[in-house]
C-alpha cells in the first residue's frame, strides 16, 4: 500500500522533496500503479560497489503505443538527490541502457526510452508504415511518458528527495532535449543538447540534395576525392590536423576543378565539384537560396566522418551510408508511407514542402521561444562539433541566433559551445572530450556559468572551447594557447 500511495502522489507532483520515508525495496516496485504504465520487472544489479535498482516499465498512452522505458535508480546513500533522463539517438528502437547504467554508477537516478519502437538498426523507420501514433510515440510522446514514469519511480523508491532533474542527450537526444525546454519548460532544472537534430525534417530534404548530387553519373567522392578536400581545407584555413576557426573559413571546392589535360587523380571532375558545392552550401529552395547550411569543411577524408555518414566507404557501399539510409527511410515511412519510394527522384526544391509539412509538427522541435524555460530558472547547454558530418553545425548557429531574437540576452541561461575538429556528438581530429553533465551541475547548483572550457583528448591533448560567438584564437595545440576573443562573423 506505501508504495502505492507513493506512486500516485508522485504521479499528481505531491510527493514532497525531503519527505521522511524508508526506501522501498527494489523488488516491491513491481507492484507500483502507474498510469496507462506497468512495471515489468524490478531487480538490483551492482555497479562499481554500488548497489543499482534497475526497474523496466511498458507504458501504452494509446492502443497502438509500445513504449519501453529503464529507470535505474542508486539505492541508500549511492544516490546524489538528481534525476536524469538520457535522450536517444538516430530513429531509436533499444533503450539506451548503457548510458543509463553508467550515470546510475555515478550516483545518478536515470530514465530512457526506447521512443515507442523496438528496432536493432538505427536508420531503420518501418516501424513508422500506416502507423501515426507511433510516429507521435517517437517524435515527443515516449518522452513525455518516461519523464513521468521515471519521475514516479523515483519518489515511489525514495519516498521524495529529489533536488534537480536534468535532461542529457545528443543527436536525437539532442532534438528531444530541445524539445523539453521548448514543451515541457518546468520538467527539468537544466538541459544538455548535443548536436540537435531538432530541424529533423530540413536534415532529410538536405539529404536528399546531397545524396542525389552524389548519385548523379560522375558526382560520387570517392576516397581520392575526399582526402584531396580535405587536405585542400585544411591547408587553406590554417589547420593542421584540424581547422581551428571555421567561422572565418571561406573554402570553394571550385579551385580543386580539373584542367584540361590534368590528371582526374589529383583534381575533381565538374560533377565532382558541383556535389561538394551542394555539401558545403547546404540545400537550396526553388529560387536558389540556401534554406539549411552545409557542412563545415576539413573532415571529409576521416572513417568516422564522410566515409560512414555520407558517401559510404566506396561507391559500391555508398547507399549504406548513414545518411542515406536515414534520409530513405524517412520519407519512406515518416512522409509517404510507402516503402517503395525513391527519395532520389524527390524535388527538392518543391515536392519536399510538402513532405516537410507532414514531418515538421511530429517528429521537429524548432521553437525558438524559451521564455518559459528560462522564467522558471532553466539552464541550456548546447553543443556542437564542427566537423560534425551527420548534422551541420551551423544549424545550431540558426537556433541559438533565432533565440536570441526572440529572448534577447541569452547567457543567462544558454550557453552554446561549437568545438572545432569534433565529428558528430564526440571523436574527430580535435579534442572533443568534455563533461557537459557536469558542467550543468555547477552552472544549477552553483551558479557558476560557464565560459571557457578545456576539451581533452588523446596524448594529453586539449583546446580551448568557448560560448559561441566568442572564438578560441591564439597559438600552439593546446588550450593554454588560446583565448575566448571577440565575436567570430557567421
Amino acid at each position: 500500500m506505501k508504495t502505492l500511495l507513493f506512486a500516485a502522489a508522485a504521479a499528481l507532483g505531491l510527493a514532497a522533496p525531503g519527505l521522511a520515508h524508508a526506501e522501498t525495496a527494489c523488488a516491491d516496485l513491481v507492484r507500483t500503479m502507474l498510469p496507462k504504465a506497468e512495471v515489468t520487472a524490478a531487480s538490483v544489479e551492482t555497479v562499481g560497489g554500488k548497489q543499482l535498482c534497475k526497474v523496466s516499465v511498458t507504458s501504452r498512452p494509446t492502443p497502438q503505443s509500445d513504449i519501453r522505458i529503464e529507470v535505474w535508480i542508486p539505492l541508500g546513500e549511492a544516490w546524489n538527490g538528481k534525476f536524469v533522463q538520457v535522450g536517444n539517438g538516430g530513429f531509436a528502437g533499444r533503450v539506451p541502457s548503457g548510458q543509463l547504467r553508467m550515470l546510475a554508477g555515478q550516483g545518478y537516478a536515470t530514465a530512457g526510452t526506447d521512443n515507442g519502437h523496438q528496432s536493432a538498426v538505427a536508420t531503420d523507420a518501418a516501424w513508422a508504415l500506416n502507423q501515426p501514433e507511433k510516429l507521435a510515440d517517437f517524435g515527443w510522446r515516449s518522452l513525455e511518458e518516461t519523464t513521468k514514469v521515471g519521475k514516479a519511480l523515483v519518489a515511489a523508491q525514495k519516498g521524495g528527495g529529489l533536488k534537480q532533474s536534468y535532461f542529457v542527450g545528443c543527436s536525437d537526444g539532442g532534438r528531444e532535449a530541445l524539445l523539453q525546454a521548448q514543451r515541457y519548460p518546468d520538467a527539468f532544472d537544466g538541459i544538455v543538447a548535443g548536436a540537435p537534430a531538432n530541424y529533423m525534417s530540413d536534415l532529410f530534404g538536405f539529404g536528399a540534395a546531397h545524396q542525389q548530387a552524389l548519385s548523379r553519373p560522375g558526382g560520387y567522392l570517392g576516397a581520392p576525392q575526399r582526402e584531396l578536400l580535405q587536405k585542400a581545407a585544411l591547408s587553406e584555413c590554417g589547420g593542421e590536423s584540424f581547422i581551428r576557426d571555421p567561422l572565418s573559413c571561406r573554402f570553394d571546392p571550385r579551385k580543386l576543378q580539373c584542367r584540361p589535360g590534368q590528371d582526374e587523380s589529383r583534381c575533381l571532375t565538374p560533377a565532382q565539384v558541383a556535389s561538394a558545392r551542394v555539401l558545403y552550401e547546404g540545400r537550396r529552395n526553388a529560387a536558389g537560396k540556401v534554406v539549411f547550411p552545409g557542412f563545415t569543411p576539413g573532415a571529409e577524408a576521416l572513417p568516422a566522418s564522410w566515409p560512414s555518414w555520407i558517401t559510404g566507404a566506396t561507391q559500391q557501399a555508398h547507399s549504406q551510408a548513414m545518411g542515406y539510409q536515414f534520409s530513405s527511410n524517412a520519407f519512406k515511412y515518416f512522409a509517404y508511407n510507402d516503402p517503395n519510394y525513391d527519395f532520389l527522384k524527390l524535388d527538392t526544391a518543391r515536392e519536399f514542402e510538402r513532405a516537410k509539412a507532414k514531418m515538421s509538427p511530429i517528429i521537429d522541435s524548432p521553437n525558438p521561444d524559451l521564455r518559459a524555460f528560462r522564467a522558471r530558472g532553466g539552464k541550456l547547454l548546447q553543443y556542437h562539433g564542427w566537423n560534425d558530418p551527420a548534422i551541420p553545425a551551423r544549424s545550431s548557429i540558426v537556433y541559438y541566433e533565432d533565440v536570441a531574437k526572440k529572448t534577447g540576452r541569452t547567457d543567462d541561461f544558454y550557453r552554446l559551445y561549437l568545438v572545432p575538429g569534433m565529428l558528430h556528438c564526440g571523436g574527430g581530429a580535435g579534442p572533443a572530450n568534455v563533461d557537459w553533465l557536469a558542467t550543468l551541475d555547477r552552472w544549477v547548483t552553483q551558479k557558476q556559468a560557464p565560459a571557457e572550457l578545456t576539451a581533452s583528448g588523446a596524448n594529453n591533448a586539449s583546446q580551448l572551447v568557448c560560448p559561441f560567438p566568442a572564438v578560441a584564437r591564439g597559438s600552439g595545440a593546446t588550450a593554454a594557447g588560446y583565448r575566448c576573443a571577440a565575436p567570430g562573423r557567421r
